[in-house]
This record gives structure tokens, C-alpha cells and sequence, in this order.
């Protein structure tokens, strides 16, 4: 197995990892439970990550901090939404 394909792989592990949280929230609508401190943290983050494999020209880096900022900021807007 060559190094991209094991970073994909594992990133498309880390990444899909958010799904479950987004759906719970979506469809219960409750928020209390989690932090907005840590999200917002971990969304600037995940962010400048994505900066990092744009910057490296790394596929697993971008395509991994991509979609999981999607999904952290989506936590987000739930949290802030759903107070």
C-alpha cells in the first residue's frame, strides 16, 4: 500500500467519524451537550490544516480537512441555531 492510499483511507476514517454527531444533531435538535469552545477551536484548526495540504500539495490532507471543516462548521451552526 503506497503512503497516499493509506492517508486517504484514514482520513476518509477520521473524517466520516463527524457524520453520526451531525445526524444526531440534526434530528434531535440538541446542542447542550456540546461545547462550542472546543468546536470553534478544533473548526480554526481543521482550517489551517487544510491550508497546510494545500500548501504541500498532499490529496489525503486537503480532501480530509475539507470535508471535515464542512462538518465542524455545520456542528457549529447547529449549536448556535439550536441554543
Amino acid at each position: 500500500m503506497d503512503t497516499n492510499t493509506l492517508g486517504l483511507i484514514a482520513a476518509a476514517l477520521t473524517t466520516t467519524a463527524f457524520i453520526p454527531q451531525v445526524v444526531k444533531i440534526w434530528r434531535s435538535r440538541h446542542t447542550k451537550d456540546i461545547s462550542l469552545g472546543m468546536f470553534a477551536i478544533f473548526s480554526i484548526g481543521v482550517f489551517l490544516w487544510l491550508l497546510y495540504g494545500i500548501r504541500i500539495d498532499a490529496l489525503p490532507v486537503i480532501l480530509s480537512n475539507g470535508i471535515t471543516l464542512v462538518l465542524s462548521l455545520t456542528i457549529l451552526v447547529f449549536k448556535l441555531r439550536y441554543k
